[in-house]
């Protein structure tokens, strides 16, 4: 190619002048060389004035070739002025690698008997290199024969160590690890051993069972009492401070509730039961009061204390056997020794006295007593051994006195007579009502004058109420009427006043 020998006798030609010149003052590099290139560069560029002609010599291969030519003069110049400028410092070496500060706050947070869980904090002092993870190591108390029990670094500031056997005491440590290596450790204060956490027991007493628990003799005892506690509590049963009849009562305890079992309650199974649960140096304590009753037996004795007329006194004491519980009432029944039935008087009668009243003259009664408590009543009664005999007395009766009412009473009109108008020829009546003991007369006057049996007039007083007819009345018919009631304690008159109207004619009728 033509072109590219014209660049290489130029630099040919320039190299020996730049070594004439070089007294003169340099010429500053027109751009700054890197600094690690500069000495690399400075090197050729002394070792070219030794070499003194055979640059061209060089140049003629290496203008059959089609790679690039030499750098260009600038670059020579550069590679001259190098060595008078003042070098690039030299980077400092990289810092030494140093692992981090020890971990922090290590610590337990939970254990059982087969792992125990721990947590910390991370280093205060990282460094540069950073924080790649955690080792955990493990050793047996009394050796430092520490092993890490991850294979591969932890990330988490939190490990649960499994598969620990239980009863074992170890030291726990762990190591903060990056490029500079493990941190010096931080290791647990004392050794771990390994158990489950003691959890307090604590008996959960159901509550029915709070108060006393009554059943009757036969039934079957079944009570189940729930418990908590960690690791699983030791449980234990006393009755009355003394161990249990084994023979009379089962005990059955799992991880969670003891049972207590009687198949056939007897009256000897009463008493106080206490149960223990304990973990460790912790324990709690829970009573049940257990109570088998049954029906009481009857009365002691029962005897009569007097007889009076109708009545009997009786009195008794309480029954010997009670049924293991308090006594609630006594029923009381009578026998008429004629039929021998039995009836009841008194029941849930709370005494120890009573008096039988209503009994039948002349009638033999036996009496007898139960006892009761909260099962029933007993099962057979106790009879007053001696008999009751109601004697026949002579009775004079003597009938209240009756006085009779005086029921007299002077006449009194309840309803008065009211003022009437009427018309010629038109039958009209008069009403009034009176009351009276005895029966009153009744006298009918008009004006004054007692009207007496004039056929014209009607006079009738039936139950009190008296009416006055007027049969057709005429012109003088009208005035004032009145009544007049008379028995021996007095009179009483009441009056009206009737008018007698001409009846209207027609203009036509006129005419």
């Amino acid at each position: 190619m033509p072109t590219k020998p014209a660049p290489i006798k130029k630099a040919a030609k320039k190299e020996p002048a730049k070594k004439e010149e070089k007294p003169a003052e340099p010429e500053p590099a027109p751009e700054p060389a890197p600094a690690e290139a500069a000495p690399a560069e400075a090197a050729p560029a002394e070792a070219a004035p030794a070499e003194g002609e055979a640059a061209p010599a060089e140049a003629a291969p290496a203008a059959e070739e089609p790679k690039p030519p030499t750098p260009p003069p600038a670059d020579a110049e550069a590679a001259e002025a190098a060595p008078e400028e003042p070098k690039a410092p030299t980077p400092p070496p990289p810092p030494p690698k140093e692992p981090t500060s020890a971990p922090l706050d290590l610590f337990i947070e939970d254990k059982n008997d087969t792992s125990v869980t721990i947590i910390w904090s991370q280093p205060e002092t990282i460094g540069i290199t950073g924080l790649d993870g955690y080792t955990i190591e493990v050793a047996k108390d009394g050796t430092e024969e520490w092993k890490a029990v991850n294979e591969e670094l932890q990330k988490s500031c939190r490990y649960i160590i499994k598969n620990l056997t239980t009863g074992d005491r170890l030291k726990i440590r762990v190591l903060a690890v990056n490029a500079g290596g493990p941190s010096p450790p931080c290791t647990l204060p004392e050794a771990v051993l390994v158990k489950e956490v003691a959890d307090r027991p604590k008996v959960r007493l159901p509550r029915f069972l709070r108060q006393r628990y009554v059943a009757n003799v036969g039934d079957k005892i079944n009570l189940t009492i729930p418990f908590t506690g960690k690791p699983k509590p030791v449980v234990s049963w006393t009755k009355n401070s003394q161990p249990l009849d084994t023979k009379r009562v089962n005990i059955r305890s799992t991880e969670r509730d003891s049972i207590l079992f009687i198949r056939t309650a007897e009256r000897e199974d009463s008493g106080v039961y206490e149960m223990c649960v304990k973990v460790d140096d912790f324990d709690d304590k829970a009573q049940i009061t257990l109570q088998i009753v049954e029906l009481p037996g009857p009365p002691a004795t029962v005897k009569i204390v007097d007889t009076w007329g109708f009545n009997v006194a009786l009195e008794w004491t309480p029954p010997t056997d009670n049924g293991n519980t308090d006594i609630t009432g006594y029923t009381i029944q009578k026998a008429d020794k004629k039929t021998g039935d039995w009836f009841t008087v008194l029941e849930h009668y709370h005494r120890l006295n009573a008096t039988i009243s209503d009994l039948i003259m002349g009638n033999t009664y036996k009496f007898r007593v139960y006892s009761e408590n909260k099962c029933g009543i007993s099962e057979s009664a106790t009879t007053a051994k001696d008999e009751a005999k109601i004697l026949k007395t002579g009775i004079d009766y003597k009938p209240p006195e009756f006085k009779e009412r005086d029921f007299t009473e002077a006449p009194k009109f309840t309803t008065s007579l009211a003022d009437r108008a009427t018309t010629v020829g038109y039958s009209t009546k008069l009403l009034c009502s009176v009351r009276g003991f005895p029966k009153p007369r009744i006298m009918w006057m008009k004006n004054q004058m007692i009207i007496g049996d004039d056929p014209k007039f009607r006079q009738i007083c039936v139950q009190g109420i008296c009416s006055l007819e007027i049969r057709k009345p005429g012109n003088f018919d009208g005035g004032v009427y009145s009544c007049k009631a008379m028995n021996d304690h007095g009179e009483a008159t009441v009056s009206c006043k009737l008018e007698v109207k001409q009846p209207a004619v027609a203009d036509a009728d006129k005419k």
